[in-house]
């Protein structure tokens, strides 16, 4: 890595995706098939509808989710990956989570050593 990257947008555009919490969640939860919103919020546990709302508009305004709406009564909203989100998915976030299979212990003992003080 070179010292222009550091300052390079593309590199802090590329790290954004990685630096809200719910963001790669939501892609991981998107990877079989499109969701509707209630299925999803169920699969990732633990987010508030505001938080949903923002990274699922986060996602689609960077191109990684699509919203498809349905002509039904009641109304049928599904969000699915782009083929941009798969390449998240199938990359980086499958990157981490093999890098995450051999460290997780590690990096959780770690973290709890260091609230102990």
């Amino acid at each position: 890595m070179t010292d222009d990257l550091i300052v390079d947008c593309r590199l802090r555009a590329g790290l954004e995706l990685l630096a809200h919490t719910w963001d790669p969640l939501i892609i991981v939860a998107l990877r079989d098939e499109p969701l509707r919103r209630r299925v999803l919020k169920d699969a990732i546990g633990g987010v508030s509808d505001k938080v949903l709302t923002e990274s699922l508009n986060r996602l689609l305004a960077n191109g990684l989710v699509t919203r498809r709406s349905f002509a039904e009564a009641p109304p049928r909203v599904d969000y699915g990956l782009t083929p941009l989100g798969r390449t998240l998915l199938d990359g980086p976030l499958r990157s981490l989570g093999h890098w995450l299979d051999g460290h997780a212990d590690e990096l959780l003992a770690a973290q709890e050593a260091a609230e102990a003080g």
